[in-house]
């Protein structure tokens, strides 16, 4: 029998420290803050938008702080994978895991519908050849081939090595930094400040209805930081230092969302907001009066993709590997390409999923967005716990990068994370749909599914003792 283990190659430990910070941040920021950010204004006002991101921002650095401390501890690949195994066991490995990579795809997902739909920016009408209509929306053939071309290049670059993925990931990080500079330069400088207005959401929902809608979206746009502790076995640093990296790509994303939401909101009134498709391009294109800066924008929007897309299709093979090396997924999954070190067949996974995504069109990937954010937070309050119950249970267990008031930390984190999960259950103003939790049972089912196979494949034994091996 063909076991995970047989692939004897490790992976290499070569990103650097600038690597690993625009690889987080670099997936944090996306190319959602370019389409969400006049839908977040509108929901909840410009200083309630701002707020909601602080609060949500606020979450994330908790449940950041966790995955610091036991990243710097246990370096190793599959990151929430190992923590949860270690304080939790063997089941809540496999679930923590599972929720994320759903999370993982979803974004890979998102990221293939995106590009198309942002070209039609740049070249309009663009977009022929109809195949069919899904959700009421026309997919077509030239704008799915943009998709499909765009998944089928992340997967190849991601194949030949992390060390091109993680240059890609500098390159193209750099420049959304400086054109972010130039937008909240210009907003700050030529922007109105009675375009703010209303400050806080004044519809009948009501203020906080507003924040909250807001707030559901922080899981998604800030997922990303967890790709460090997926690559950690290829993190050239120490171990202390994985810990400030990962903490200082989550501060640095707050920072960005809530400048980002202030120049929009500086540059375009209630009006212009309602009536833009893309807010910030839009708001780029009023400040310097001039098309070439709405282009500019689209351009970094475009270079967004690039960076969440890259490092989402690290993290998601990273984490499957993860699983199949400890016998959790089918053997196949936990191969290593012999020169270039990377997981291929977890690689070509993603990239399967990732150009299949355009043929489903905008609307429903609505759905797999949604249930994505779901399996994020759930992961999210599995570290969590997971922290806590290692503090409490292995107190004396070596932790380069120790926070402080642990305990503390880990309950706050506890607690936000189903808090934030929450979000998502029937009766909130953000609750998922019918046909989002059709996709989350789905995932579900098939993880079940999948577990049961491995296990009855491996054996329990096998998984555990590879396991106890690492930790």
């Amino acid at each position: 029998m063909t076991t995970p283990s047989s692939e004897q190659d490790k992976l290499v430990r070569v990103l650097a420290r600038g690597d690993v910070l625009a690889l987080a941040f670099g997936a944090m920021i996306g190319w959602g803050w370019i389409v969400l950010t006049g839908t977040a204004i509108q929901s909840a006002g410009s200083i309630g938008a701002i707020l909601a991101f602080i609060i949500g921002g606020l979450a994330i650095v908790m449940v950041g702080l966790t995955y610091a401390e036991l990243a710097s501890a246990m370096p190793k690949v599959g990151g929430e994978h190992v923590y949860s195994y270690r304080a939790l066991g063997h089941l809540p490995s496999f679930l923590c895991t599972w929720a994320i990579i759903l999370g993982y795809l979803s974004v890979v997902a998102f990221e293939a519908v995106a590009l198309p739909t942002v070209i039609e920016h740049l070249a309009p009408n663009y977009a022929v050849g109809h195949l069919w209509t899904i959700a009421g929306w026309e997919v077509k053939a030239t704008w799915v081939a943009v998709g499909v071309g765009g998944s089928i290049a992340m997967m190849i670059i991601n194949y030949f090595g992390v060390t091109t993925a993680a240059l890609l990931q500098k390159v193209v990080t750099g420049m959304i930094l400086l054109v972010g500079v130039l937008f909240v330069t210009g907003a700050l400088f030529e922007g109105e400040t009675i375009n703010m207005m209303p400050l806080f959401t004044q519809a009948d929902t009501g203020v906080v209805a507003g924040i909250v809608a807001v707030l559901v979206m922080v899981p998604f746009l800030f997922v990303g930081f967890d790709v460090i502790p997926q690559a950690a076995e290829e993190i050239n640093l120490p171990y202390k230092a994985i810990g400030k990296v990962l903490m200082m790509s989550v501060i640095l994303a707050v920072v960005w969302y809530a400048l980002i939401i202030l120049a929009t909101s500086l540059a375009l009134n209630s009006t212009e907001l309602a009536a833009s498709s893309l807010s910030v391009p839009d708001a780029m294109g009023s400040l310097f009066n001039a098309p070439w800066a709405s282009n500019l924008m689209v351009l970094a929007g475009i270079a967004g993709i690039i960076t969440s897309w890259n490092a989402f299709y690290i993290g998601g093979s990273r984490a499957i590997y993860a699983l199949a090396k400890a016998g959790m997924l089918p053997a196949p999954f936990a191969k290593l390409h012999p020169r270039y070190k990377t997981p291929t067949n977890a690689i070509f996974l993603m990239g399967f999923l990732s150009c299949i995504a355009p043929f489903f069109g905008r609307p429903a990937l609505v759905w797999i967005v949604n249930a994505g954010g779901l399996g994020i937070v759930i992961a999210y309050l599995f570290v969590a716990i997971s922290f806590v119950v290692l503090r409490v249970r292995e107190p004396e267990m070596e932790r380069p990068f120790r926070i402080r008031h642990g305990k503390l930390c880990g309950t706050l984190a506890v607690v936000l994370s189903f808090g934030m999960a929450c979000l998502y259950l029937p009766g909130s103003p953000a609750a998922l749909s019918d046909a989002e939790w059709s996709i989350f049972a789905g995932w579900s089912l098939l993880g079940v599914g999948l577990y049961i196979h491995a296990l009855r494949t491996y054996g329990r034994a096998y998984s555990d003792q590879h396991m106890m091996a690492d930790l």
